[in-house]
């Protein structure tokens, strides 16, 4: 075994002159690299130990940050509600027969004016009209009983109780003449007012009962605007109140509020309101839609402040004002809006200095100083 030992001996003698020549390669060049590596990295900041960057100075050092603001004063304020309504005509009726029985007569135009009272259509009443000849003469020969027996009872000639059924009788003609022509009535249809007919769903010859449409009777010289408003507005509408509508043709219109439900529907939260307004050449018609815009009371010392201003969030808004250079934010409640403010309920009093300019940088307690901009009125 002893030729194995003497070329392991020989490697291992090898491998350390290898390991020596290196460590003596790399002392020597140490001192070339070490200037080129200083001279690659920054130098440090003067006054600063072991070359670490002094902090930033912060807090008073600081300059306050410019924003605009705006002064809340009160103003004169009147709020709009908007909702959508639909106009109805003045009075309007389905025009229906009372009782059944075939049309012998029809006098009206589709489309034309009527007169109040005027007869629009006719029902065959012959047997009825029958009925009243019978009981009028009837009548007749009843009061000529009457006549005889009243001369008669004053000579004592017949007594009081024949007199007494001759007079009765009388009384029941009369009864039954009222009743048939009452009867007679209900075979005509009269125009209950002033109005425009519509279109005629029967014709000549035709029977008809009492559930028969016939046709529709429109006064369109006034219009009738229903519309509903939240309930928070329920004890500002009020009777009396104007109010501005459009139509889908793009025209323009105004009325008078002359009626509001003393009731909130419980389904929808909302009151009803009705206002009417003059047509003018019948432009208007029934049925159509209304965008409607009431204006409500003015207030004299409403708060406004820029729609800028406003943070909103999740379940409040809020403000940032400027009190003694400093940043605090207040949270407010709102009412309505415009194009370009809001109308401040709570939270605010006149002389607080809104921001409304760089929201997004500041935070409570920041110090701020009023730029240029802040005398302008939204």
């Amino acid at each position: 075994m002893r030729w194995r030992t003497a070329p392991m001996k020989r490697g291992l003698k090898y491998l350390l002159w290898g390991a020596s020549i290196t460590v003596l390669v790399a002392a020597a060049a140490i001192p070339k690299i070490r200037p080129m590596l200083q001279a690659s990295s920054p130098p440090a900041a003067s006054g600063s130990k072991g070359g670490q960057k002094p902090p930033v100075q912060r807090g008073a050092d600081s300059k306050p940050l410019a924003v605009a603001t705006y002064v809340v004063r009160p103003a004169a304020f009147s709020e709009t509600v908007s909702a959508t309504g639909t106009l109805r005509a003045d009075e309007s009726v389905e025009l229906q027969a009372e009782s059944s029985g075939r049309v012998i007569a029809i006098n009206f135009e589709e489309g034309s004016r009527v007169r109040k009272g005027a007869l629009l259509l006719k029902l065959n009443d012959a047997p009825l009209q029958a009925t009243l000849a019978r009981a009028t003469r009837r009548k007749e020969l009843a009061q000529s009983q009457e006549q005889r027996l009243g001369t008669l009872i004053e000579r004592k000639l017949v007594t009081q109780a024949e007199f007494d059924a001759v007079h009765s009788e009388v009384r029941i003609q009369d009864a039954e003449i009222a009743l048939v022509q009452a009867q007679i009535a209900e075979t005509e249809i009269r125009a209950p007012f002033d109005g425009v007919v519509g279109l005629r769903f029967v014709s000549l010859g035709a029977y008809v009962n009492a559930a028969t449409r016939i046709a529709t009777l429109q006064q369109l010289d006034r219009l009738k605007i229903d519309f509903s408003v939240p309930e928070k507005y329920a004890t500002k509408i009020k009777a009396g109140s104007k109010v501005v509508f459009r139509t889908a043709d793009g025209g323009t219109h105004q009325g008078e509020i002359y009626a509001v439900d003393p009731r909130i529907d419980s389904a929808t939260r909302t009151v009803l309101a009705r206002a009417i307004c003059r047509n003018e050449g019948g432009r208007l018609l029934p049925g159509s839609f209304a965008s409607v815009e009431v204006a409500l009371a003015p207030q004299a010392d409403a708060m406004l402040i820029p729609a800028q201003a406003i943070i909103p969030g999740l379940d409040e808004r809020s403000v940032y004002v400027m009190r003694e250079g400093k940043v605090q934010r207040l949270s407010i409640e709102t009412g309505a809006r415009t194009a370009s403010t809001v109308h401040v309920t709570a939270g605010l009093a006149a002389g607080d200095e809104v921001i409304t300019s760089g929201l997004v940088q500041l935070r409570a307690g920041q110090a701020v100083v009023a730029g240029p901009a802040s005398a302008q009125y939204p």
